[in-house]
């Protein structure tokens, strides 16, 4: 008696022991199944399971972590096609007037009479092929930036001295405009971690938008706060109302068209991107009629 009951107790064992594998067995092949069609089909389904017995959980959660990245990264994919797309048409529009302006001029002067006529011919020419080159390389640098393994090879710099060595290089231009620029920057030597040629692109950037986009009043401001420095540009600007402040560091946004032409819209975007990537921060904002962004870094001690 005592016999068949251990017989008995061995084949209930064995029948739950069937029992699970072959529940094993059919959860397996529902997951296959799952993942086979979710391999076929673009979808935002996960694999669901109908037990919660074993590594069958576990197994389902490590899988649903792996499509959840797998259609982040198809999204992220998408988006960086979408943003070349967008920037090659945006930049094939804003090629297409400076190379139909050269057309012309070309043929001016093929058929110019007078030194004199074609002496200007050649000036101007040669404007729109330095105006060409610029936009060519604004794109250049905006590709490079959005590219996530790309770092800049960060140094010490003395923001003081590349500020005012770009201000002075402006100093022609502003006069021939007929700008007198206000200046407030700090004579104290202000420190930072930073890429030199990307500071002076940063600043070169935000000047150049000033002249292009602002009235004959800028203001630039240096000082140094603590343990932070903060860069202000500012510019009263003609019309702030054509202003959308939460859009000026988006690619290829122009407030005013009608004063873009020479513009491809990536100038203020590339000066973020360069500032995010040396670790600091930057804003704008309209404030009585006024025109600003700020700029910070961390500052470092004195040599």
């Amino acid at each position: 008696m005592k016999e068949y009951f251990v017989i008995g107790i061995l084949c209930s064992v064995i029948l739950i022991l069937i029992c699970i594998l072959v529940s094993y067995q059919r959860q397996v092949k529902n997951i296959c199944r799952q993942l086979y069609f979710l391999k076929e089909h673009e979808s935002n389904m996960l694999v669901t399971k109908e037990m919660n017995w074993g590594n069958i959980r576990e197994l389902t959660e490590i899988l649903n972590e792996l499509l959840k990245e797998q259609k982040r990264q198809r999204k992220a994919y998408i988006r960086k096609e979408q943003m070349i797309a967008d920037t090659y048409t945006n930049l094939s529009h804003d090629i297409r007037t400076p190379l139909t302006s050269l057309n012309g001029y070309f043929q001016l002067l093929e058929n110019a009479e007078h030194e004199k006529d074609r002496q200007r011919y050649l000036r101007i020419i040669q404007e729109r092929i330095e105006s060409l080159k610029d936009m060519l390389e604004e794109l250049f640098t905006y590709t490079k930036l959005q590219n996530e393994v790309y770092e800049l090879s960060m140094e010490r710099q003395n923001m003081n001295q590349i500020l005012k060595e770009i201000v002075f290089s402006y100093y022609d231009e502003w006069r021939q405009q007929g700008i007198t620029p206000v200046f407030a920057i700090t004579e104290e030597p202000v420190w930072i971690q930073g890429n030199e040629q990307a500071l002076r692109r940063v600043i070169q950037n935000i000047i150049k938008n000033e002249l292009d986009h602002g009235e004959k009043e800028i203001e630039i401001c240096l000082e140094k706060k603590g343990e932070r420095m903060e860069l202000l540009f500012r510019n009263r600007a003609e019309t702030p109302e054509n202003i959308d402040v939460s859009r000026v560091f988006d690619r290829f946004y122009k407030a005013d068209a009608a004063r873009s032409k020479n513009s491809t819209g990536l100038g203020l975007s590339i000066a973020k991107g360069f500032v995010e990537k040396m670790n600091g921060e930057i804003q704008a904002e309209m404030k009585e009629g006024w025109f600003g962004i700020h700029i910070w870094f961390s500052c470092e001690d004195k040599k």
